[in-house]
C-alpha cells in the first residue's frame, strides 16, 4: 500500500512523516526543505509506504510544488491520502482538504496540534467535523506523537476498505449551477483520463490548462464552458477563481461555526510571536540582530565549542595514525604502501574527518534558527534588500540552505514560481559559502590567522555575499531585465526547538559528512598520492616534483602568478578541490606531510599573507563542486549553461583575488 502524506507548509507534515517512519527527514520552519517527494516504511507494516510531498495550499499548478503533489496524486493513484491539518489555523487549513476530498481517493484527516488547541482554552468537536466531511479525522500531536499510532490504523483500515469520502458536494448557487452543468459536458472526457469528474470540472472552471489540455474537449464544448463560467461570473460580480475560493471558504466557514468552539481567537504562541517579532523583525534592528546572531554562531563553532572538539579529535586522530604507522612497520609493510596508507589515505582523510566536529557544531546552531521558526523571519526581513538586487525574499531560502550543502540549495529553487527568478538564485547560489570549504578556512586561519579567526571567518562567509550581490546588481540590468514576483509568505508561530529534530539534522549532515569523507575523498586521496609518486613512464620517483601532479601543476601554474601563488601543490590543491571542496586540504596534507610538520610547510607554500588571503578569496568563489555542476546542469536543463556557469564563475573569482591581493600588498 502506498499513502500520499500532503498539507499546508509548515502544519508539522515532516514532523509526522518522521514519526510514522522513523526517517532522518530533516524538519523546517519554511518553504522549500521538502522539494522532492520523500518515501519511507510505515512502522510496524512493512508492505506500506508513505510518500511525503511537498507542502502547499491548493491543487492548482502555479508552483512546482504543486505540480510535483497534483501529479503523484492524479498519476500515481495512492491508496490513501493523509491529509494533515494544523487544528490551530484550521480555517485555512481546510481549503486544500475540500480540494482533496473531490479527488474521490480514500482518506485521513490527522487534526495536528490538538495540544496547542487544548491548552488555548478551545476545542474542536473531531466526530462532527468527520461526519460533516464524510472523512475519518484523526486528533493527533505530531511532535509530541499522541495519536500518531491510531492515525496509521485508521489509514490502514481506510486504504483496505478503498473507502473514498462520503461527501463531494460542498458548493450551492450559481457556483453549484456552473460546476454541475460542466459535469454533464466533460463527464465522458473525466471517464476517460480516469479523473473525477467534479474535480474536473473546478478546475475548468477555474481556467486549469493542463486540465483543459488533457481532456481534449471539442471547440463547441470549450464554448459551450466558456458561457456557464461567463454567467457566473456575471451573476456573482467576480472573476472565476474568486468565484470558486469564496464558494470553498463559505463553506468552511459554516463548518467551522458548528464544529470548532474558539474561547480564544488568537493562541498564546501566535501572542508570544508577536511580541518577539517586535524586535526581531522592526525595521531598524531586524538585520543588526541576524548579523549579531550569525557572529555568536560562528564564534560557537570556531571557538571554544567547534575549535576545542575539532581539537580533541585532531589529536586522537594523530594518535590512531601513530598506532597504524607502528603496526605497519612492525609487519614490515612495503615502503609504497605504508606511504600510501599512512602519507596518502591518512592523511587525506583524517584532515577532513578532523573537523567533524566543527559541522556539527554550527548545524546544531543552524538546525535550532530553524526550528524555532527564525529562519522564515530572516527570508521576510531580507525581501526589502533583495528587491533592489532583482530579486524576492523567497530566493533567500535556497541560499540560506546553500550554507549547508550547494545541491539541495540549488533544487529547493523549484519552488520559485518565477522562471527568472530561478535561474538568477541557481546562478547566485554557489557564491554562498557551503560547509565543504570550513575545513579549508578552519585550517588556513588556524595557521596564518589563529587570533583573527572569528574576523576572518566572517568577512569569508561576508564576502561570498557581497561578491553575490553585486553578481546579482550585473545580472538584473543585463541578461535577467525584469521584476521580481510578489513575496508572500507565511510567518509560523515560534515554537521551542525539539531536541529530536535537531539531532536528525545534526546526525543527517555528519552522516553525509563521513561518507563523503570515505568515498569521494578516499578516492581523491589514492589518486593524489599516485600522481605524487609516479612520473608519466609509471616509474616511483623519490622527488614529488618529478611527478605526474607537479607536471599537471607546473602547467597550470603561470595563472594564478598575479594572484600571488604559483606554487604547483597549491594549484594541484585548487584543481583537486572541484571533486570535493574538502579535497583541498587533503590535497595539501598528501603533498606537504613528507615536508616535516604540517602547518610549518604550510606556511613556506605562500610568499606572505596578502598571497594567503588572495589563495581564500578565490577558493571562496572558484567554480563549485561537480555534485553542484550536476545539480545545476539538471536544473537548467543544459551543459552548455552550466559549462558558461563554470568559466564566469572561475573568472569572477580571479579577478575578485587578484584585486584583493593587490590592496593587500598595499597594506599589508
Amino acid at each position: 500500500m502506498v499513502f500520499a502524506l500532503i498539507g499546508n507548509q509548515n502544519s508539522g507534515k515532516t514532523t509526522l512523516f518522521n514519526q510514522l517512519t522513523g526517517s532522518s527527514q530533516h524538519v523546517g520552519n519554511f518553504p522549500g526543505v521538502t522539494v522532492e517527494k520523500k518515501e519511507g516504511v510505515l512502522r510496524k507494516n512493512k508492505g506500506a509506504s508513505i510518500v511525503d510531498l511537498p507542502g502547499i495550499y491548493s491543487l492548482s499548478p502555479y508552483t512546482s510544488e504543486e505540480v510535483v503533489t497534483r501529479d503523484f496524486l492524479l498519476k500515481g493513484r495512492p491508496d490513501c491520502i493523509i491529509n494533515i491539518i494544523d487544528a490551530t489555523n484550521i480555517e485555512r487549513n481546510l481549503y486544500l482538504t475540500l480540494q482533496l476530498i473531490e479527488l474521490e481517493m480514500p482518506m485521513v484527516i490527522a487534526l495536528n496540534m490538538m495540544d496547542e488547541v487544548r491548552a488555548n482554552g478551545n476545542s474542536i468537536y473531531v466526530d462532527k467535523l468527520s461526519s460533516e466531511l464524510g472523512v475519518s479525522v484523526v486528533p493527533i500531536s505530531a511532535s509530541k506523537n499522541e495519536g500518531v499510532d491510531e492515525l496509521a490504523e485508521t489509514a490502514i483500515k481506510v486504504a483496505r476498505a478503498h473507502k473514498p469520502p462520503q461527501r463531494l458536494d460542498f458548493c450551492s448557487g450559481d457556483v453549484h449551477r456552473a460546476i454541475h452543468s460542466v459535469c454533464h459536458i466533460i463527464e465522458d472526457h473525466a471517464q476517460r483520463i480516469n479523473v473525477p469528474v467534479r474535480f474536473a470540472a473546478t478546475k475548468l472552471i477555474e481556467g486549469d490548462e493542463p486540465m483543459l489540455s488533457s481532456l481534449e474537449l471539442s471547440q463547441n464544448e470549450i464554448d459551450i464552458i466558456g458561457h456557464v463560467v461567463d454567467e457566473m461570473e456575471t451573476n456573482l460580480g467576480t472573476d472565476r477563481e474568486a468565484a470558486l475560493a469564496d464558494m470553498r471558504y463559505e463553506y468552511i466557514e459554516n463548518l467551522c461555526k458548528t464544529c470548532v468552539k474558539k474561547v480564544n481567537s488568537t493562541t498564546k504562541e501566535q501572542i508570544r510571536s508577536e511580541k518577539i517579532d517586535k524586535v526581531l523583525t522592526s525595521k531598524y534592528f531586524a538585520i543588526p540582530i541576524f548579523l549579531c546572531i550569525m557572529v555568536f554562531g560562528f564564534w560557537l563553532t570556531f571557538g571554544p565549542v567547534g575549535g576545542t572538539l575539532s581539537n580533541l579529535f585532531s589529536l586522537g586522530i594523530e594518535k590512531f595514525t601513530g598506532l597504524l604507522d607502528a603496526l605497519l612497520v612492525k609487519a614490515d609493510v612495503a615502503p609504497a604502501l605504508k606511504s600510501l596508507i599512512i602519507d596518502g589515505i591518512c592523511a587525506g582523510v583524517g584532515s577532513v574527518l578532523s573537523f567533524l566536529p566543527t559541522i556539527v557544531v554550527l548545524f546544531f546552531f543552524l538546525s535550532i534558527l530553524e526550528d524555532t521558526g527564525y529562519m522564515a523571519r530572516i527570508a521576510f526581513v531580507m525581501d526589502k534588500l533583495l528587491r533592489k538586487i532583482g530579486l524576492s525574499g523567497r530566493s533567500f531560502v535556497p541560499m540560506l540552505i546553500g550554507f549547508g550543502c550547494s545541491v539541495p540549495a540549488i533544487m529547493a529553487t523549484r519552488t520559485l514560481s518565477s522562471e527568472r527568478d530561478r535561474k538568477m538564485t541557481i546562478l547566485l547560489t554557489p557564491f554562498i559559502s557551503c560547509s565543504a570549504k570550513l575545513p579549508i578556512y578552519a585550517i588556513f586561519t588556524k595557521v596564518f590567522f589563529p587570533d583573527q579567526a572569528v574576523l576572518v571567518m566572517s568577512l569569508l562567509y561576508g564576502g561570498g555575499i557581497v561578491v553575490g550581490i553585486i553578481v546579482a546588481n550585473i545580472l538584473s540590468r543585463t541578461k535577467f531585465k525584469g521584476k521580481p514576483i510578489p513575496f508572500v509568505m507565511e510567518l509560523p508561530s515560534y515554537r521551542f526547538p525539539s531536541f529530536k529534530n535537531v539531532i536528525l539534522h545534526m546526525w543527517e549532515k555528519a552522516k553525509d559528512f563521513i561518507v563523503k569523507a570515505f568515498t569521494i575523498i578516499f578516492m581523491a586521496t589514492i589518486v593524489i598520492w599516485f600522481l605524487q609518486n609516479f612520473n608519466y613512464k609509471f616509474a616511483l620517483v623519490s622527488d614529488t616534483s618529478e611527478s605526474m601532479l607537479a607536471a599537471i601543476g607546473k602547467f597550470i601554474s603561470p595563472l594564478f602568478a598575479p594572484l600571488g601563488f604559483s606554487s604547483w601543490k597549491s594549484v594541484t590543491a585548487l584543481i583537486t578541490g572541484l571533486t570535493a571542496k574538502e579535497a583541498v586540504i587533503s590535497t595539501f596534507r598528501v603533498l606537504l606531510e613528507s615536508a616535516g610538520a604540517f602547518e610549518t610547510a604550510l606556511r613556506s607554500e605562500f610568499a606572505s599573507v596578502a598571497s594567503v588571503i588572495s589563495f581564500l578569496t578565490f577558493t571562496l568563489l572558484y567554480m563549485p563542486c561537480v555534485a553542484t555542476m550536476a545539480a545545476i546542469k539538471r536544473e537548467l536543463n543544459s551543459t552548455l549553461k552550466a559549462a558558461e556557469m563554470m568559466v564566469w564563475q572561475t573568472g569572477i573569482a580571479w579577478i575578485c583575488a587578484f584585486l584583493v591581493y593587490r590592496v593587500a600588498l598595499l597594506f599589508i
